[in-house]
Formats: C-alpha cells, sequence, structure tokens
C-alpha cells in the first residue's frame, strides 16, 4: 500500500551490516533497530482459531498485542493479514438464509469498526513512523478513486419477459387484488407507458454530468427464484448490453444459481462474453454470495481478474477493514493470487432495505464513509441498481439520495 521497495533478509549478520532503512519484525528487536513486534501469525501456516484480544492505539481499535517495547503497540501486519485475508471465514460459523458469512458474527462488527478502514489508516501510521526514521524514503501518496457501479439483475421490471412470465404477472396481480400494478404492468406491456425500470437514459445523463467510469454487472442466468432476469436470448436485452458498455466497463453478476452448480458460472461468462465479442475480466456475485475460498477459486479459473463483491448487504462499511483494492490470498493454497479485490463500502438495499431508512436520514451515514476513505485515500465504491432509480412505489426519492453521493464522493480534492 505504501508502494515502497523491500526486501525480506533472515540472515542476522547480513541485517546488521546493512547500513540502509531497515526495521526487524520478530518477536524481539535485533540490536537498537526499528523495531515491530510480531505476534506470530505470519510465521504459521494452516488454519487455527485465534486467541484475538483488543486493545486500543490512538483512539482506534487494534489487536495482537506486542509483548514488548515496539514501534506500535500491536503487530499491524498480522492484525492486517487476518482482516484482509477474511482469515474469520475460514473459521467455523453460522451462514445467513442465502449461505453467507453474517456481519454480525464479524470482528468489525462485534467490536465497532466496521466504519473504519482500519488497514488504510494503520498503514499510513507506519508510512509515518518510517518517514520519521528514514527521511530519505521518498513517501507514496495514494489517489483517492471513485467507482460507481450498477448491477443488472432485472433490466425491465415488465417488458420483454416473456408470454408466460407477462401472464402469469397480470394473474398475481388480479389474486392479490394489486389493480394498481395490473395497471400499470398492462399500460408498460402494450407500450403505453414507460418500464419503471428503464432508467438508462438517466443513467447515461449522469455519467455526463458527472464524468463518471462506471462499471454495469449483468446477471446472465437462467429463470430461477432469486435469479429474474430477462432471457439473455432476448435481443432488446442484448442491444441494451451493448449499449451500456458503450459508457462503462461490463462485467459478469454470477447468478444465485451458479454458487451451488459451478459449471453454471463458465456457461453465464460465455453467454456474456459472447454478446460482447470481448473477454469478461470482472465479477460481482449475486446476493453477494462469497463462499471462501471456492467461490474465488472457480473466478480466477475462468481468467476473472477483478472482483467487486467484498463487503456486506446488511451493513455499510469495509468487510475487510481496507478501502484500497488488494489481491485475494488463498489460506487453504497459502498463495496470493491473481484475482483483484475491490471492497465496495455502500448499497442500496443496505440503506432501504436492511436499514429502514429513509432517503433523507442516509445522508449523514453517506457523508461519514466518503469522508473516512479520503482521509486515507482509497476507493469509494458504491452498488446501485438500475431499478433503484425508478422513482415509483418503493425507490421513490431515492434518486436524490444517488445524486447527493455523487455531488460529494465525485469531488477529487
Amino acid at each position: 500500500m505504501l508502494q515502497l521497495n523491500f526486501r525480506l533478509c533472515s540472515d542476522i549478520a547480513e541485517f546488521t551490516a546493512y547500513k540502509g532503512p531497515k526495521f526487524s519484525y520478530a518477536g524481539q528487536p535485533v540490536g537498537e533497530e526499528l523495531f515491530f513486534f510480531a505476534a506470530g501469525l505470519l510465521f504459521e501456516s494452516g488454519i487455527v482459531v485465534q486467541e484475538i484480544s483488543f486493545s486500543q492505539c490512538r483512539g482506534l481499535p487494534c489487536f495482537y498485542p506486542a509483548k514488548r517495547k515496539s514501534a506500535l503497540p500491536f503487530d499491524p501486519f498480522a492484525a492486517a493479514f487476518f482482516l484482509v485475508s477474511r482469515y474469520e471465514e475460514y473459521l467455523p460459523h453460522i451462514k445467513d438464509e442465502h449461505g453467507r458469512f453474517s456481519s454480525t458474527q464479524s470482528m468489525a462488527s462485534l467490536h465497532g469498526f466496521m466504519q473504519k478502514p482500519l488497514v488504510n489508516i494503520w498503514a499510513a501510521w507506519i508510512q509515518e513512523i518510517l518517514s520519521q526514521h528514514f527521511p530519505s524514503i521518498k513517501l507514496y501518496q495514494p489517489v483517492y478513486r471513485f467507482i460507481p457501479t450498477i448491477d443488472i439483475d432485472n433490466a425491465w421490471a415488465y417488458k420483454r419477459k416473456g408470454f408466460i412470465r407477462i401472464g402469469g404477472g397480470m394473474i398475481a396481480d388480479l389474486l392479490q387484488f394489486d389493480f394498481k400494478k395490473f395497471r400499470e404492468r398492462t399500460y408498460t406491456v402494450l407500450g403505453m407507458k414507460d418500464d419503471p425500470y428503464d432508467t438508462y437514459d438517466y443513467q447515461v445523463e449522469l455519467i455526463h454530468r458527472y464524468q463518471l467510469e462506471p462499471i454495469y454487472f449483468i446477471l446472465m442466468g437462467d429463470y430461477a427464484t432469486w435469479d429474474k432476469n430477462v432471457p439473455y436470448q432476448n435481443k432488446a436485452f442484448q442491444s441494451l448490453i451493448k449499449f451500456l458498455a458503450d459508457f462503462g466497463e461490463v462485467g459478469i453478476h454470477p447468478s444465485y444459481a451458479s454458487n451451488q452448480e459451478p459449471l453454471k458460472l463458465r456457461l453465464e461468462i460465455n453467454r456474456l462474453s459472447g454478446i460482447l465479442h470481448r473477454e469478461i475480466r470482472s465479477s460481482r456475485q449475486h446476493f453477494l454470495r462469497i463462499n471462501l475460498p471456492h467461490t474465488y477459486q472457480r473466478l480466477i479459473d475462468l481468467d476473472i481478474r477483478d472482483d467487486y463483491t467484498m463487503g456486506y448487504p446488511d451493513q455499510p462499511g469495509f468487510r475487510a477493514s481496507i478501502c484500497t483494492p488488494f489481491f485475494f490470498y488463498d489460506l487453504d493454497l497459502e498463495i496470493e493470487t491473481p484475482l483483484k479485490l475491490h471492497p465496495f463500502c455502500l448499497m442500496d438495499g443496505t440503506l432501504k432495505d436492511y436499514m429502514k431508512l429513509q432517503p433523507e436520514e442516509t445522508y449523514p451515514l453517506i457523508t461519514k464513509l466518503i469522508d473516512e476513505v479520503k482521509a486515507v485515500r482509497g476507493e469509494f465504491i458504491t452498488i446501485w441498481h438500475n431499478e433503484s432509480f425508478a422513482e415509483n412505489d418503493r425507490w421513490k426519492g431515492w434518486r436524490k439520495v444517488y445524486e447527493f453521493i455523487l455531488d460529494n464522493a465525485a469531488v477529487y480534492e
């Protein structure tokens, strides 16, 4: 993260003789050099239950306390590795109804630092210490970035769903005595009313107004209980995908079903690749379903290089306590992989469906998260959906929330 070249040395004589900037990372110092206490995690192999005890450093949580005088009163390298590798997600835990690791079991939630990018903050502390001891070191200043991402789970609310699904929807509306929805569905299908989820012209207007570089994730799975997009063979859907590709990157949104049936993942990637006539390199799991390490291993096998799933559906903030992209470290295989993970920290459904916030109630939380990311010059990544721009029924008033995000997050200081 600090963009410093370094070399590991395990020979005490060589280390002692070296006259350039150096520090020791061990159970005890070699001499009078700059010393960071090593708690031992990074010298282990395998996955074992960790004894974690929390304390405070500079008013923020820390763990793996130093057992002797050290540059910091804890081991920031072990603590950062534990958080970023998602070590706790490999340990025994109870999954939620969708087979996901629950945020409520995470240390970040239990100890109240979900909305703090602790790893970025610790990195800044280390940079400060190194600059004090070695003024000749050229310090790297990261650059803040805003990355808007949009999931297309359901390209249209009513149109282009096929005769059976459209007819079934109309019957369901009548059986539920939802005559308002029946009229809206009927008028939309007959072309007398715009489809409420067709918000793409508005999105393009925002792209131009704020000079955005969005990433779109498209659901290409077959129709199922949790996968309800338009059939991938639909020509209008294919035209929409090509249209969106003119304004931003397009990645795969692996279906809910593909988590249980890995062969579906290859099929869905091939479908999207065939429509765009290009290789697909980015992904985000539908329903944010991650099963470590298997989900990421499958993506790597299919040459996916960037994944944007790292975050929780029910809590805003930093699942891995970091807002900088990082390469996935496979704890099972003990290797750093070529898959780069881009953590997001804010999603529309989190605010509305999980936290039950009204649009105007979201602003303080959004401002806090943006400020946290800007303070450490990280990446502020949001998830929105095309339907969330609809300005009807349950999403009425949420366009102004998104524009509030853009007014604050898309500003570079």
